[in-house]
Formats: structure tokens, sequence, C-alpha cells
């Protein structure tokens, strides 16, 4: 095949692009160039998308003797992903970035755009594995628990799995280093990206204050009245216990917990961790990694990057999800995605909206 490797700049991505080659691929090296003013350097692991992750990527390309090229997607990546999580958490929402970058720009813009041009297949340096199946091309877990990244994958439809490579799916990451080492490519020992790409200093707060300025409210407890104030509804998720500043401690002495975000009235309701177990789950937007499923449905669903798979029914609908967890779980931001799994495999993903108790 005609293989689009998009190369990070990281050890993964350079990795993946050098097994496409050993299978025979025809592959051509893509370092996407997501920020109008990238910084030179990284800073340790935070980060991406910088100068030096650009430079690695063509390093580690020539290495491997293939063609190699920068995309400039910055006005796009800015749209969907930076504008979205900015207007998300603007509206007492806590989103997740990579999975929108998934979604919007690794498999629609750049797959679009490879597709165009001829190309078969995207390969990523994503954890996460392709079984060939009786419906077609099926998503699965990775063997690396640790590493798996089929989460923020959960937002693919069955056509962008169906032209997606995941080589590194059955590797775990210990060996994906050393097998870079013997290949010499030089981001062997490169630490991996764990911050926002586009918040490199790790000020998620001061970035969203840069962009949504700040709006003095009142953090009140369940009876409504006042224990605190703050600067910002943005500054706060569902589920969040430190960095609370609450000037009443609560009469049990525990601590507490965000119950609750009202932008509109710029009001945030704390109270105690067992005030956020939800067993309902709404979600909007499903799509679907393999056939699409309708009716009632019976598997795990994941909630956040690195949770749990937890058991769980669903109502599947053509617009939404109704999940109904079996035990309750804490910590349920809408924003978020609820993914599904049958076994390892991926069935869909879809944004949280709502949850109830």
């Amino acid at each position: 095949m005609r293989v689009l490797a998009a190369m990070s700049g990281g050890v993964d991505s350079a990795v993946a692009a050098a097994r496409a080659v050993d299978a025979g691929h025809d592959v051509t090296g893509v370092h996407l160039a997501l920020s109008k003013n990238p910084q030179s350097f990284r800073s340790g692991a935070r980060g991406c998308c910088s100068r030096e992750d650009a430079h690695d990527a063509r390093r580690a390309a020539d290495r491997l003797g293939i063609p190699f090229y920068v995309w400039d997607l910055s006005d796009r990546f800015t749209a969907d992903v930076v504008d979205d999580f900015v207007a998300e958490y603007a509206a007492g929402r806590t989103p997740n970035p990579c999975l929108r970058c998934n979604e919007k720009i690794k498999f629609e813009a750049v797959l679009d755009r490879g597709v165009a041009l001829g190309f078969d297949a995207v390969c990523t340096g994503h954890y996460a594995r392709l079984v060939d199946g009786p419906d077609g091309v099926e998503l699965h877990r990775a063997v690396d628990d640790g590493k798996d990244q089929s989460y923020v994958l959960g937002v693919l439809r069955a056509d962008q799995v169906a032209r997606s490579l995941f080589p590194l799916g059955g590797t775990p990451k210990p060996e994906v280093r050393r097998e870079a080492e013997r290949r010499g490519l030089s981001v062997a020992a490169k630490p991996d990206s764990h911050d926002i790409c586009f918040i490199p200093d790790g000020d998620t707060a001061g970035f969203l204050d840069a962009r949504l300025g700040r709006r003095a409210g009142s953090v009140v407890d369940e009876t409504g009245t006042t224990v605190g104030e703050h600067e910002g509804t943005h500054h706060f998720t569902i589920g969040q216990r430190r960095g609370l500043r609450l000037g009443v401690p609560a009469a049990d002495g525990k601590p507490r917990y965000v119950l609750d975000i009202s932008p509109v009235t710029g009001t945030v309701t704390v109270g105690p961790q067992e005030a956020l177990a939800v067993r309902g789950i709404d979600a909007r937007r499903p799509s679907w990694a393999g056939p699409v499923r309708l009716g009632p449905w019976r598997g795990h669903v994941q909630v956040r990057a690195h949770g749990a798979a937890l058991p769980a029914s669903a109502l599947l609908q053509a617009d939404r999800v109704e999940v109904t967890l079996d035990e309750p779980a804490t910590g349920v931001p809408p924003g978020q995605a609820v993914v599904l799994y049958e076994g390892t495999r991926v069935v869909g993903g879809a944004t949280i909206e709502g949850t109830s108790a």
C-alpha cells in the first residue's frame, strides 16, 4: 500500500513508520505543523509540535530513507481543537483535546488529504491493535495496558479504521524503545509527551484566563451556602478536589469535591465524594468503529483516558447513547467521551452530555 506515516518527532511514530517500511509498504513521512508560533524546543515531556520535534521527525525519515514533508494544519487545528477546547471549558464541560485531534485532524483532515493524493492508509504510533473480523477491520486495545490508547481512538468511524495502521499495538513500550535504539533512531530515549500540546508550559488555567478572562463567582455547598470564591468557572472540572481554596471547612471535616459547574451563574458547587456517584450517562454524537449498533447493548465502557473498564448496559440510538453502569462511578465530567468495548474490541464512542445518580 501507499502509506502516509504521521511522524510527530517522537519514538513511537518513528518506529511505527519503520515497521510500515519493513512490511513492504510505500511509505511517505509527514509532520503536522499545528502551531502558528511553535517554540524552538520542548521542555522535557511538556507538549509537542516544537521545531525540535519537526527536526527529529525529519531525521527519523532520513534514517528510514523515506520522503518527508511538513503539512501546515495550524488553522484547522486552531478551529477544531483549540477553539473547541476553550468553548467547552467556557460551557462548564471538560474536553479531551487529544481525542478531538484524532477525530478532526489525524483521521479526518490528514486522511482525507492523503486519500486525495492517492495514499491508501495513515500510519501512526498509537498503541492499539487492528484485527481482521467477519465484519471488516476491528479496533482493539493494545497488549500493553499501561500504554493502551484505544480510548482516544474511540471516535473513529469504521471507514477510518479500515484506512489506519497501528504497528505498535502488539508491543510493550520498553521494547519499542529498544527497537528504536537498534535501528539507530536518535529519538530512542526521547521523553514521551504527557501534556496538552498547545499548552507547553502546563498552565491550563492561565491559558484559559487569557482567552476567557476572569469572572469572579461563588463556591457553594449543597445547601447553597457560600464556602469560597473563585476567579472563573473554567478553573474547575467535575470531581476536582485540589485547588478549591475553600474558606469554610466541611462540617464532617472530610474533603470536598466539585459536584457541579454553572457558567451562567458563575457558581461552582462542592460536596462530599459520595455525591459524585453516578450510574446513568447520557452521551451524544455516537460514532461506530465497526458496524452501526442500535438497540439494547451489554459490555464494558471507559469514561476517561486511563480509567478502568466498567461493566454496563446501554441503549444505542442513532443520535445518542444512554448508558447504565452496573456500579456507581465518580468524577464523570460532561465533555469527556464514553467508549464502548466488547472484550478488547472498540464498538464506538460518544461525547458525554450529562449524568445521573
